[in-house]
C-alpha cells in the first residue's frame, strides 16, 4: 500500500534452411488454401456438434449493480460508505466535499490504491444509464481529472461554484500541500501514540494475518518517512519543527478567512475550502478519528474562525 519492466518474450524463429523437403510433381497444382483446410475426419465431427453460445457469467458479488449513480471510491469502511459518512483520508474527503459543493449526487464505496487506475485514491465511476452498461468498459475519472469532470457535469440550474483568481492562491495552497500535510503525515504515520489508529484505518482492513499486518505497517511508515525527508530536503525529521510550521500555516489561513464564510471572500465554497476542510474536519474530535495524540488538532482549536468554517461545511453540505 502506498501512502500510499515490460515483459519482453523472445521469439525464436526455427531455422529451416538446412531442412530438405521432397517435392511431388503433382503438388504444384494444389492450392495454398488446401494447406489450411480442415481435414475431412475432423470436419465430420464438427458437423455433428453444433456451435452453442452460452450465457454470460453473472457479475461478481462485489461489482456495482446500480450503475445509475456516480460512485466515488475512497478510503472508508463499508458501514461509513453505506451511510454516506466522510472519508478518513484527506485526499478523498477533499473530493467528497467538492462534489457536495456542486450538488452532484454520488455514493461512496471502500477501495484501495491498488484498485485505482492511477494507483491512488480517490477515483470515480460515472453513472451509466445505458442498457448494456455491464458489457462496456467504464472510463474511470482519476483524482487528477475530477475537477474538470465535476465542472462539466454541473447542472445548468445549479448555482455556479467559482474558483478564486487571487494571485495569492498558490502561496496559500502550498501551506496545505506542504506544512499541514507534513505535520499530518508525522502525526498519523510516525507518532507511536497513533499506532492503534493507523492500524485501524489502513492496516487491519487489508489483512488479518499478523505477519502481513507487520509488513504493511512497515511499508506505510517507510513511505511516510521517505515523503517527509524528500519534502524537507533533510534526513532529520523533528516533530517540534513540523508542528511549529503547521501552527504558522493555520494562523495564515485564519487571517485569510477573517470574518468571511468562505476563503478568498467568495459567495460559495470552492476547492480551496474543500482542501482546508479535508484536514480540519479530521482533526476535530466530534466522534470521528480516535487520536491517541492530536497535537495538530490542538493547534487548530486556537483559531475559532477555522472551526466555524468546518462546522459550516458540515451543516450545509454533509
Amino acid at each position: 500500500m502506498a501512502m500510499p519492466d515490460d515483459d519482453t518474450t523472445a521469439v525464436n524463429a526455427a531455422d529451416t534452411s538446412n531442412r530438405h523437403v521432397s517435392s511431388n510433381k503433382g503438388s504444384g497444382s494444389r492450392s495454398w488454401r488446401d494447406l489450411f483446410a480442415i481435414p475431412p475426419p475432423v470436419k465430420r465431427v464438427f458437423d455433428k456438434v453444433p456451435l452453442v453460445t452460452y450465457e454470460a457469467n453473472e457479475l461478481p458479488a462485489r461489482a456495482p449493480r446500480d450503475r445509475g449513480e456516480n460512485v466515488l471510491y475512497v478510503f472508508t469502511t463499508e458501514d461509513d460508505a453505506q451511510n454516506g459518512r466522510p472519508s478518513f483520508n484527506p485526499s478523498c474527503l477533499r473530493w467528497q466535499a467538492y462534489l457536495k459543493f456542486h450538488s452532484l449526487p454520488f455514493s461512496t464505496a471502500p477501495s484501495s490504491n491498488h484498485a485505482s487506475p492511477s494507483g491512488s485514491l480517490p477515483f470515480l465511476l460515472p453513472a451509466d444509464h445505458s442498457s448494456d452498461s455491464y458489457f462496456k468498459t467504464q472510463e474511470a475519472v482519476t483524482s487528477s481529472k475530477l475537477k474538470k469532470w465535476i465542472t462539466q457535469q454541473r447542472r445548468k440550474d445549479a448555482a455556479a461554484v467559482s474558483e478564486s483568481e487571487d494571485v495569492r492562491y498558490e502561496a496559500y495552497a502550498s501551506l496545505l500541500d506542504n506544512r499541514i500535510r507534513r505535520a499530518w503525515l508525522y502525526q498519523l504515520y510516525l507518532n507511536p501514540a497513533n499506532a492503534t489508529l493507523l492500524h485501524e484505518l489502513y492496516i487491519a482492513p487489508c489483512s488479518s494475518n499478523p505477519f502481513v499486518q507487520l509488513a504493511i505497517a512497515h511499508q506505510l511508515r517507510d513511505a511516510a518517512t521517505i515523503e517527509l525527508t524528500k519534502s524537507l530536503a533533510s534526513e532529520t525529521i523533528v516533530e517540534d519543527e513540523l508542528m511549529r510550521e503547521a501552527d504558522e500555516a493555520f494562523s495564515a489561513l485564519s487571517q485569510l478567512l477573517g470574518k468571511n464564510d468562505w476563503f478568498f471572500e467568495l459567495d460559495r465554497p470552492s476547492l480551496f475550502d474543500a482542501n482546508v476542510f479535508s484536514y480540519t474536519h479530521l482533526l476535530v474530535d466530534q466522534g470521528g478519528l480516535q487520536w491517541g495524540e492530536n497535537r495538530l488538532g490542538g493547534l487548530l482549536k486556537q483559531h475559532e474562525n477555522l472551526l466555524r468554517h468546518q462546522e459550516r461545511v458540515v451543516s450545509m453540505y454533509l
